[in-house]
Parts: C-alpha cells; structure tokens; sequence
C-alpha cells in the first residue's frame, strides 16, 4: 500500500479536510489529494484555484502531493499506480452515497479498496457548503479553513 488517493471536490479545502489529510500522511507512505472535475457540480473555485489552496495546504507534507483529474477514479488509481481510495466521512449522511461509490469502484476494478476514515469530531459538521454559506452571508470562517486559504477564500467570495 504505498500510494493512496483522497479524491474530491474541495470547494473550498476545508479544516475537515486538512485533518484527512494530516492523518493519512501519518498512515501511508505517500498521499495523493487530487482534485475531481465533476460535471454534476458547478464549482464556485475553479479547478487551478482549488489546486492552488491545496497546495498551499499540504506544502509542509513531504509525502503529500496535489493533482487533478477527470472522469473516472478507478482509470486515474490505474494511472497512479495506486490500489486504495481514501474517503473521509463526516456523520451526517456521508456514508450512504460514499458506500454505494466504494462498491461502484470496486465492481469496475475488482483490486481497488477504498479506506473510510472518520472525521474528527470537532471538524465534523464542517463542509465546503457550509464554508461557502457562512462565508456569503459575511460570517466568520477562519474557524473553518485552513489559515493558508482563509483570505483567499474571503476575497473570491466577496467576490461572486
């Protein structure tokens, strides 16, 4: 298990999300974080710009690196060389649709696992949506992304 992938939006990235990050690099050898284009969303970052805040993120992690991709996971492990996903789960609702892609990926490419790891309970109510609408409505986020990303996330906001 040398190479795992946490794959998903992060629209923004948010503090939940930098403590999957934190703990998985603790766990495995080498993290990939890559960004998913989902044509069934209609991102408020772009691509590069969610790229960039992950960056910005992971820059102090050694065996942590930042991509992107397109279409479907279990042809991006392939192309990584990587045979386990990491899915980070938040208690409020997160496992049903997570389980039904786990077993998805795993039906298209039988070698492929997917990992769930819990969230920390202090980030568990925390979600890019939420950053977003607190943010829109002019409250306070910096208890929810990572101080790296906070203005950035503040600016483009003010900004829609």
């Amino acid at each position: 298990m040398d190479v795992v992938i946490y794959p998903g939006s992060f629209d923004p990235v948010t503090n939940g999300h930098r403590d999957i990050i934190d703990r998985a690099s603790k766990v495995f050898p080498k993290v990939i974080v890559s960004v998913l284009d989902n044509p069934r969303k209609a991102p408020m970052f772009t691509r590069e710009e969610r790229v960039e805040m992950l960056k910005l993120v992971v820059k102090d992690y050694p065996n942590v690196e930042v991509d992107s991709f397109q279409g479907l996971l279990v042809d991006y492990a392939k192309k990584k060389n990587s045979k386990v996903i990491l899915k980070g789960l938040r208690p409020m609702g997160d496992f049903e649709f997570e389980f039904q892609m786990a077993i998805t990926n795993r039906q298209l490419d039988p070698e492929l696992e997917t990992l769930f790891m819990a969230t920390t309970n202090r980030y568990s109510y925390i979600s890019s949506s939420v950053v977003k609408e607190v943010a829109l409505f002019g409250g306070d986020i910096s208890e929810l992304v990572p101080p790296e990303i906070y203005e950035f996330v503040k600016k483009k906001i003010v900004n829609v």
